[in-house]
């Protein structure tokens, strides 16, 4: 499995548009004797209070502060430039003064919604504490302006102090109205789409369930997940602005549906080992035949089956040629050791793609010949379910398709459809499982498909809106924590692989939950522990970033036991994470069942 391209930064390509941004830049006149300070906070002595930063980028720091004890720090991530806003009552017809003392590498000042021209005006380099100062007029009907400061993609943070908006104050803000007609949509047995209409004066939203918050939304509709099946709820939603939270709306009661096989309720152990069976090949870690793999291993994959072409969809397996595999035992062999298996107690999966195996679903005939071929499969061998393992070039976004709960793209909307074909033919017990590369999973945190200038990898996140609109029927999600680069996670610190932090960090981003490409708006909802493995290399010859036995032992601790955590703080205690999946089960058995025993050791097996 090869490396994935690292995206490049877009400061390059942007520089030209920002000199030519910088006559932006005024003097202030002075303002008028009646004139006040509107900015709330301003100084930042009192946290963050007033402001909003975009995902999470900004925190109050100590030093360095241009007066007083307090001073905002705002680091850029990825796609996220670091944009801390503050909505401020104004008055029409009015001039403002907005003016800060900002440090750092290209730090932005401005407001919009000024109903005039919106302004903003930035330093390339503030290696001290520097003042930017700008004026606008508001329109003839704007009562309320957005005051801001960002930073720049891939720059370090910034730092901004005695933040002032000067002129004639406006009406007050004053607390929306408690949203009405809240209302529960159809649920499914993990999920809760809920709707209400807007509230006068409202910036946002939040909905709690049983009386606590579970998300944040700026539009009249969102969808609760990670619920469990035939369980009853309540939910409630408030509005936000400036001024704070209304009050809580009347309660919504639901109760999720019955939940099926494919949700991840399947007759799995509490806890249970995945790994994959190289049934129709052979490398340096020898042929194992499917009689002679060990009782330890709950779920069993068999790689692969790959497609006649790329764009084809049709998939074939057969088991390795003779000639590769002296030790092959017979069709009718393999087929009785998959029987036993499933009478105790085993799961056994047709895996598709791998490294070689690119498949792109790219017309509606290549996903109804997938749906065939893969039935074929299933039945041929008396098969458990579908572990899809789309790696490459198989998976990726079209310029314009940004949204993960909505996709366009057809290699992913049409991946979807075939597997929702497929477990609607094979019903509950149809056991559905995936094995992403990092790149297309939590990479998404910080970048999603050709992005919003374009110029980014397509493929970045290219999985999400697939987990998305499987995750009802998502058995388990083993995304592989090796081969890969370094991955920023929740706390915008990069992670590599090869040690405890890395899976603990990679990990907690898919049981909390992300927003994407620094997206408040577009959160993807974390996945519930049951339906989580940590996916790591066997040996040191099975894949780039091997774990060892204790560093193993160290993550598992963190994520059930919140011990062991390093420097990571997780968001959660996670004592029902299913378990591990490994590349590969031949290479455990070439390193003398060391991945395997550790794994019994720990969940006593």
């Amino acid at each position: 499995m090869g490396l994935p391209t690292r995206i490049t930064g877009l400061l390059a390509a942007c520089t030209a548009a920002l000199l030519a941004a910088g006559g932006l830049a005024a003097t202030a006149p002075s303002a008028a004797a009646a004139d006040a300070d509107l900015a709330r906070n301003g100084n930042f002595e009192a946290g963050l209070d007033g402001w909003s930063c975009t995902g999470g980028s900004g925190a109050v720091v100590s030093t360095p502060v241009h007066g007083g004890t307090s001073a905002l720090k705002a680091t850029p991530a990825g796609s996220d430039n670091a944009k801390c806003t503050q909505a401020v009552k104004v008055k029409p017809g009015s001039t403002y003064t907005l003016s800060a003392w900002v440090q750092g590498s290209y730090v932005y000042l401005g407001a919009d919604g000024t109903g005039t021209t919106d302004v903003s005006t930035w330093t390339q380099s503030a290696s001290g504490w520097q003042q930017l100062t700008t004026t606008f007029k508001t329109g003839a009907s704007t009562t309320s302006v957005n005051v801001y400061t960002h930073g720049w993609y891939g720059t370090p943070a910034y730092y901004v102090d005695d933040l002032t908006l000067v002129g004639p104050g406006g009406d007050p803000v004053v607390l929306p109205a408690v949203p009405g007609g809240l209302k529960a949509g159809t649920p499914t047995a993990s999920s809760v789409p809920l709707s209400w209409t807007a509230s006068t004066g409202a910036t946002g939203y939040n909905v709690y369930r049983g009386g606590t918050k579970v998300l944040s939304t700026t539009g009249t509709s969102a969808t609760v997940t990670g619920l469990t099946a035939s369980t009853a709820y309540s939910f409630q939603v408030t509005a936000t602005n400036s001024a704070g939270e209304s009050a809580k709306s009347a309660a919504v009661p639901v109760t999720t549906k019955a939940g099926g096989g494919g949700g991840g309720t399947t007759d799995l152990p509490a806890h249970a080992l995945v790994g994959y069976l190289h049934s129709s090949f052979a490398n340096g870690s020898g042929y194992t035949r499917m009689a002679d793999v060990p009782d330890s291993w709950d779920v069993i994959d068999l790689a692969f089956g790959e497609p006649t072409s790329v764009t084809s969809g049709d998939i074939r397996f057969s088991l390795c040629p003779v000639a590769e595999c002296p030790n092959v035992e017979s069709a009718a062999e393999f087929k009785a050791a998959i029987k036993a298996k499933q009478a105790a107690g085993k799961k056994v999966l047709i895996s598709i793609g791998g490294q070689n195996g690119q498949v792109q679903l790219a017309t509606t005939a290549a996903r109804d010949t997938f749906v065939s071929s893969v039935s074929k499969i299933i039945d041929e061998y008396g098969l458990d379910g579908l572990d899809i393992d789309f790696e490459g070039h198989s998976l990726s976004l079209n310029t314009g398709d940004t949204d993960f709960r909505s996709p366009t793209t057809p290699v992913v909307v049409n991946l979807i459809s075939a597997v929702k074909t497929l477990k609607a033919k094979y019903g509950d017990k149809f056991v559905l499982t995936m094995a992403p590369e990092t790149f297309f999973v939590q990479l998404g945190y910080q970048y999603y498909g050709s992005g919003p200038w374009g110029g980014q990898d397509p493929r970045a996140g290219a999985y999400l809106p697939v987990i998305h609109a499987l995750r009802d029927d998502l058995t388990l999600l083993h995304v592989q924590d090796y081969n890969s680069g370094s991955i920023m996670g929740l706390d915008n610190q990069y992670h590599s692989m090869g040690g405890a932090d890395f899976h603990i960090a990679m990990t907690d981003m898919l049981l909390t939950g992300f927003p994407v490409a620094g997206d408040q708006t577009k959160i993807f909802p974390g996945l519930r522990p049951d339906q989580v493995s940590i996916g790591l290399p066997a040996s040191t010859q099975a894949g780039n970033g091997h774990t060892s036995p204790a560093e193993v032992t160290k993550a598992l601790n963190c994520l059930t036991k919140k011990t062991d955590c390093g420097s990571y703080t997780t968001h959660g205690t996670w004592s029902g994470l299913r378990g591990l999946m490994t590349w590969s089960i031949n290479w455990d058995r070439f390193n003398n069942w060391a991945f395997s025993k550790n794994f019994d050791a720990y969940f006593g097996s």
